[in-house]
């Protein structure tokens, strides 16, 4: 195995060479040089801290609770997997390490229960849930802004693949939806649009919709 992956890794050594590839580091101490990556992690800290609070966790729990956050992390939606209009899937950080999309056991909400009543491991997937309510609420709120600042005029088109920032879903499960139909006002601005979700066709106000990541490179 240790030969196999020492030659592969020569081969991607190689490959790499070939295509001049460079790597440019930041240098210590200069996090905010990190960008859209280092908010992310500044993001997750400050959610992290609030969803463990003085919860007293053993190894083996945190263990859990990071892994379980880290799949969130992962199942954030890049772009389309296809121009296929009946196809709402997105590629994910999952694709990149598992090659599909991470997902999860569905767990009953624990949100709202006292932890007097839970066992440890419904204490943890409570944890789990209040950070995934927190950090995707404020991170679908960070994609609906960045849609903004790099679409100042609505560059919502019909086929876009497009997170719903309004709804609420369990975690590693994102609202995605496909426009399906513009609907311009007088001003030829276009605010609401006709979405395909998985399931169901509806209708959205374009303020509630965030571009997908690497649309709004």
């Amino acid at each position: 195995m240790f030969i196999q992956s020492s030659q592969e890794h020569q081969r991607i050594a190689q490959i790499l060479q070939q295509d001049c590839t460079r790597w440019e580091f930041n240098p210590p101490g200069a996090p905010h040089m990190g960008g859209k990556w280092e908010a992310v992690v500044k993001s997750v800290k400050f959610h992290l801290r609030r969803t463990i609070g003085e919860t007293l966790l053993t190894t083996e729990e945190l263990t859990t609770l990071l892994t379980q956050i880290e799949a969130i992390l992962n199942s954030r939606p890049l772009e389309p997997l296809s121009d296929d209009p009946e196809d709402v899937s997105a590629l994910t950080r999952g694709h990149f390490l598992i090659g599909s999309p991470l997902t999860t056991i569905p767990e009953p909400s624990l949100i709202d229960l006292a932890t007097s009543r839970l066992s440890r491991w419904q204490l943890i997937q409570q944890r789990v849930q209040h950070f995934w309510a927190q950090w995707s609420a404020h991170y679908l709120q960070r994609q609906q802004a960045i849609s903004k600042w790099h679409h100042p005029n609505n560059n919502i088109k019909v086929g876009s693949i497009v997170l719903l920032t309004d709804e609420r879903s369990p975690p590693c499960k994102w609202p995605l939806a496909r426009v399906t139909a513009l609907h311009p006002g007088k001003d030829g601005l276009t605010r609401v649009v006709t979405l395909k979700t998985a399931t169901t066709t509806l209708t959205r106000p374009s303020a509630k919709l965030a571009i997908l990541p690497i649309s709004t490179e």
